[in-house]
């Protein structure tokens, strides 16, 4: 009695066992430090020639301005008020980038392992700084008021030393960020989402000077937009939001990233992060520099595009790295919330296709990493897809996404 009870329950959990063998994932695959593994486009289930279709275009798509990108500067950013560069910049390479299906490598151009700037795409690393920060408990709440989070701020100005006393008694020995009313209502949310209207000059570059409108009227001494209601990309902004999170974390932002994401994903030796030549503050006794959130006036991170498709695979993977979490699902799904002022921007710089507006061939739910020059790095949750692509004319990004979504028959 008790065999036959024993097989008739192995028959009717037999089923069940066998679907939820057949029904269980593969585990992903997390590229090791120093290597990646490719794989032909055919063993993916990939159509060969349309992913070629899709390279093809993607260099033939190469940015027109020059590779020089002092050059490339002054003939656009440089020409903005105060718009020298006080970062280095450095001559680009090819149009250059690679596809990844299921975490393997199965097309590749250009030079992938050349370090060049990535510009805004830096953003997206700042967040995740900020991210970190979040996760330890270091800041309380994304909607907490910043100024209380920060303390007198120190340039490091060398130079003043051999000065005239008098000629500079004007001049403030500290920065004081958050002293107007304005400025003490923003919060960190506000500054992730570029909604915070801060009012100031930072590094010499004054808020209105980046991006400004072509009536001059205004520029200086507009009214300011409450905190959360008005949506503007800003350079000085993102540097402020460096300058702040440094505070917090009390140690330079490199290192807190190299320690927290790039290293536990393999990324190489070479991509550094830096800011302008005075964007130096003294902290906790000695000389730290403040990186820059982008390249805008120069500086910012430099990368390559392996580099770039580890921290995009990063989140595709929801912030897990081969079983460790190394940024919460929770911060990412805030980062991929939009902001109400802008639909297809999240934290900076999570640019999402809400409604399919940006990126008409990708699904809603994606979104991407985004730099001048331009730098994409594509994320595509539901076709477990990355794609970079660097150095291409903004306006055949969604070309390139809708040729390799056809290569994997979507």
């Amino acid at each position: 009695m008790k065999f036959k009870i024993c097989f008739l329950f192995i028959l009717a959990t037999a089923p069940a066992l066998l679907f939820s063998q057949k029904s269980k994932a593969p585990k992903p695959y997390f590229p090791p430090s120093g290597s990646w593994e490719e794989r032909t486009p055919a063993s993916m289930g990939v159509d060969a020639a349309l992913l070629q279709e899709a390279v093809d275009f993607a260099i033939a798509s190469e940015s027109k301005a020059s590779r020089n990108l002092k050059e490339a500067h002054y003939l656009s950013f440089g020409k903005e008020p105060f718009g020298d560069a006080v970062g280095p910049l450095k001559e680009r390479g090819p149009a250059t980038g690679m596809v990844i299906k299921n975490g393997y490598i199965i097309a590749k151009w250009g030079d992938p392992d050349r370090v060049d700037q990535t510009f805004s795409v830096a953003k997206s690393f700042l967040s995740t700084t900020v991210g970190l920060a979040y996760d330890k408990g270091m800041i309380r709440d994304v909607n907490d008021k910043v100024y209380p989070y920060i303390g007198p701020v120190i340039p490091y100005e060398p130079a003043r030393m051999s000065l005239n006393k008098a000629e500079s008694f004007e001049e403030p020995d500290v920065l004081e960020l958050f002293s107007s009313e304005h400025n003490r209502k923003i919060t960190w949310d506000h500054m992730l989402r570029q909604t915070s209207d801060w009012e100031g000059t930072l590094w010499g570059k004054p808020d209105w000077a980046d991006r400004p409108p072509r009536d001059t009227e205004g520029w200086i001494g507009r009214e300011r937009n409450e905190p959360g209601s008005f949506y503007k990309y800003n350079d000085t902004r993102v540097n402020l939001l460096a300058l702040c999170i440094l505070n917090v974390w009390r140690k330079p932002l490199p290192e807190v990233l190299k320690e927290n994401i790039m290293d536990p994903i393999g990324a190489s030796p070479t991509w550094r992060w830096l800011g302008y030549e005075n964007s130096w503050i003294v902290l906790d006794g000695k000389p730290v520099q403040s990186v820059s959130g982008g390249s805008h006036w120069g500086g910012g991170m430099f990368i390559n595009a392996y580099d770039q498709a580890r921290f995009g695979y990063l989140t595709l993977r929801n912030g897990n790295w081969n079983g460790q979490q190394l940024i919460s699902e929770k911060w990412l799904n805030m980062a991929r919330t939009p902001t109400p002022v802008q639909t297809t921007y999240g934290f900076m710089n999570f640019f999402l296709n809400t409604e399919q507006k940006p990126l008409p061939s990708a699904p809603a739910s994606a979104f991407y990493h985004l730099g001048a020059g331009a730098n994409m790095v594509y994320v595509d949750q539901e076709n477990d897809l990355v794609i970079v692509a660097r150095w291409i004319d903004s306006s055949s990004m969604d070309g390139i996404v809708e040729r390799v979504l056809k290569s994997v028959g979507k």
